[in-house]
């Protein structure tokens, strides 16, 4: 059995975390820390595990085998090194921290400790990815120049984001960064990892990070990727294009159908079975002491682009990924 420490419910997802270690049958809760003690105890009594009110002293507990953590983004890069370095595994909320150079400082710390760490990135092991990674290795689309991929909700208009998604001192960022992740290492699969990022942020409701966001993506053999998240939209449709040299694909606009355009024209591709999600398989990566490789390639460089993004927004001009640094 690994028992888990959860470290902070500042993300949105961190309860849905909770429950994944609740509904494993090789984990369970041994404890709780948050750097908010109201929240921390709260949790604790809802869920019924032990508060600690440190977090050296969780760290340091014999009965804690890994942690998920769910603090602030700003925060993540100090305490998944004092996690490692503590010898506990890790698994953590999208992004691993704001900057490159924080994730290879993480990352160094990991493999120093031989701990296995593994990131949430759910649509990477959805049906429809698989599928879509199925139609892209069968070469029907050809050489791809082009994937848009979009992601849009309605959580800064209606208001049910807590006001603390919009501190930039706690999430270094607005919807790209959290929601546009999503969108973003998809296109990082379809594409592979571009060269250069140019991004345009919108302010639409007035907040301290953008809610409104576009990120253009360069790579080496021509094609270009569109990243597009917002928290503005009430009806916006998870939607999927990919245009190659052969063929198009297109999914969620707006049905949940995988159409594939060639010379036979149009076809809907089946979505079978997803894969299990990133927290199964970290799980597993624990009990058989394996690495979350492409997981962990994916997160990295997820990072890296977020990064850029930010920076080219801030200063109005396109971003190599060359100029971060390591």
């Amino acid at each position: 059995m690994i028992r888990i420490g959860k470290i902070s419910y500042w993300h949105v997802h961190a309860e849905e975390y909770t429950q994944a270690i609740l509904n494993h049958p090789g984990s369970e809760l041994a404890a709780i820390w948050d750097e908010n003690a109201e929240r921390g105890r709260r949790m604790a009594d809802k869920y019924g595990a032990p508060f600690v009110s440190s977090l050296e002293e969780l760290l340091g507990r014999d009965d804690i085998d890994a942690v998920v953590i769910d603090a602030p983004t700003t925060k993540h890069r100090d305490i998944m090194v004092q996690a490692a370095r503590a010898g506990k595994h890790i698994f953590t909320e999208k992004v691993i921290a704001p900057t490159l150079r924080e994730v290879n400082d993480v990352l160094s710390e990991v493999r120093k400790a031989g701990v296995r760490m593994a990131v949430s990135l759910p649509r990477l092991y959805d049906a429809y990815t698989v599928a879509i990674r199925g139609v892209l290795e069968s070469g029907r689309l050809g050489t791809l120049t082009q994937a848009r991929v979009r992601l849009s909700h309605n959580g800064a208009t209606a208001n049910w984001l807590p006001s603390h998604f919009y501190n930039k001192n706690e999430t270094a960022g607005g919807a790209m960064i959290d929601l546009g992740c999503h969108p973003m290492y998809l296109v990082r699969l379809f594409l592979g990892q571009p060269e250069q990022v140019s991004a345009q942020y919108g302010y639409v409701t007035g907040k301290d990070v953008e809610d409104n966001a576009i990120v253009l993506l360069g790579c080496a053999n021509g094609a270009i990727g569109v990243v597009e998240a917002g928290f503005v939209n009430d009806r916006s449709p998870f939607s999927i294009e990919l245009h190659g040299t052969k063929g198009t694909l297109l999914y969620g606009l707006p049905e949940n159908k995988l159409l594939v355009s060639s010379q036979d024209g149009w076809e809907e591709v089946p979505v079978g079975d997803r894969e299990p999600i990133a927290f199964q398989q970290w799980i597993a990566h624990v009990q058989n002491d394996t690495e979350a490789e492409e997981n962990l390639t994916f997160a990295r460089d997820l990072t890296a682009l977020m990064e850029a993004a930010n920076r080219s927004a801030e200063s109005g001009r396109s971003v190599r990924l060359d100029e971060l640094e390591q």
